[in-house]
C-alpha cells in the first residue's frame, strides 16, 4: 500500500497523522509512504526524521495525493483539499 501524509492546513493545526515511528513502523510492514515537506515541522518532525523512518518527502499536497493510495489526515479536508480525493483513494482521518 502507498501511503500518504500531507501537511494539515486547518487553521492552528499542527499535529500530524503519522509521526516518523509510525512511518517507520509501516516501512518495515513493506509498504510506501509519501510525506509533504515540511508537514510535522511546527511540532519538531523533520523531513529528515521522516526520511530516515523510511518516508520519501514530496514537495506538494498534490503529489501525495496523486501518487497515496490512503491518506491520513488528523482533520477533515478543506474545501481547498477536496478535489484531491477520488474513487481510488481511501481517507483517513
Amino acid at each position: 500500500m502507498i501511503v500518504g501524509l500531507p501537511k494539515e492546513i486547518k487553521n492552528n493545526e499542527h499535529r500530524v497523522g503519522l509521526t516518523p515511528d509510525s512511518v517507520s513502523e509501516i516501512s518495515a510492514n513493506g509498504h510506501e509512504v509519501f510525506v509533504e515537506t515540511n508537514c510535522g515541522k511546527e511540532i519538531g518532525f523533520t523531513n529528515e526524521r521522516y526520511e530516515s523512518a523510511g518516508a520519501k518527502i514530496l514537495n506538494t499536497a498534490s503529489e501525495v495525493y496523486e501518487k497515496s493510495e490512503l491518506i491520513v489526515k488528523v482533520k477533515e479536508p478543506m474545501e481547498s483539499e477536496v478535489h484531491y480525493l477520488n474513487s481510488e483513494t481511501t481517507l483517513f482521518t
